[in-house]
């Protein structure tokens, strides 16, 4: 198998994703979005879909620093921010997250790079508590599928419209929406921490992990169907572990089973239900 094989009409994506934002978003009784704009290709094309379903005075692009943050980020968001004319503000994190960098050793740069995406979510939602704003979410499939986020941090929201779009899908999704090729051809990082990379955080590359994560989900092949593709056999091993275990990153919490009708197992209401039935 080949990347091709993964390739989209993302005239269809587009017209898909704007329909859903559109319809979603008023089901929920919103009218508007806020996202976090970090300058990389995810929020990017989650901006550019917004604007062209709700209007650019229905967006509101927050960008949110720390000290580490790479000059780019804020470069390539404004590159976004003016190409749409949306409204925008800059928050930075750092004041917050030195507070809890006070009690967290300096080499333990998970728990930093937690705190500093849940940061940015205690900023978006209160933007959205002020001005009745939707947060709209920017984790794509690749990252969902192996547990690459953090919860309750950067895979937050309460819509997701890239969510079902491998990276290297996203790419082709952001050409056909002509965001700006220095966004599109900078290695993708979460700009947690200096010289932060995903590719480098992972050990490969999103070509390389799509590849196999579409014949392991699409395609719904065995693991000697997969190998006899070419794909080596520990770096199969090590990705399906990653999906198995991160399983409960995909979902809400679970909750015990005591009565017939059970929140998120048996009963699930409706957001678009005039009553409960």
């Amino acid at each position: 198998m080949k990347l091709q094989d993964l390739h989209l009409d993302y005239h269809i994506v587009e017209d898909i994703l704007k329909a859903f934002l559109f319809n979603e978003i008023r089901k929920f009784g919103f009218n508007s979005i806020v996202l976090g704009l970090s300058g990389g290709i995810d929020s990017a094309v989650v901006c550019e879909l917004a604007v062209r379903a709700l209007g650019a005075d229905n967006v509101l692009a927050l960008m949110m620093p720390c000290a580490s943050s790479s000059p780019d980020s804020i470069e390539h968001a404004e590159l976004m921010i003016q190409k749409l004319g949306i409204r925008s503000e800059e928050m930075s994190i750092t004041p917050v997250v030195d507070a809890f960098f006070l009690s967290v050793p300096g080499d333990q740069l998970l728990r930093r790079g937690n705190i500093m995406a849940r940061t940015r979510m205690v900023f978006l939602y209160d933007v959205s508590a002020r001005d009745g704003r939707l947060v709209a979410g920017t984790s794509n499939k690749t990252e969902l599928l192996l547990g690459y986020g953090t919860m309750f941090g950067d895979m937050a929201s309460a819509v997701n419209p890239i969510g079902d779009l491998y990276k290297t899908q996203l790419r082709g999704l952001a050409r056909h929406l002509c965001i700006p090729e220095p966004i599109i051809d900078k290695a993708p990082s979460a700009d947690l921490w200096e010289g932060q990379s995903d590719e480098a955080d992972l050990g490969f590359s999103y070509e390389a992990v799509d590849l196999l994560l579409y014949m392991m989900l699409e395609k719904r092949m065995d693991k000697r169907g997969i190998l006899a593709e070419g794909v080596a056999e520990p770096f199969y091993d090590r990705v399906r572990k990653m999906v198995v275990r991160n399983q409960y990153k995909r979902m809400m919490p679970v909750i015990a089973k005591l009565s017939a009708r059970t929140p998120g197992i048996d009963f699930r209401y409706a957001r678009d239900w005039q009553e409960v039935r």
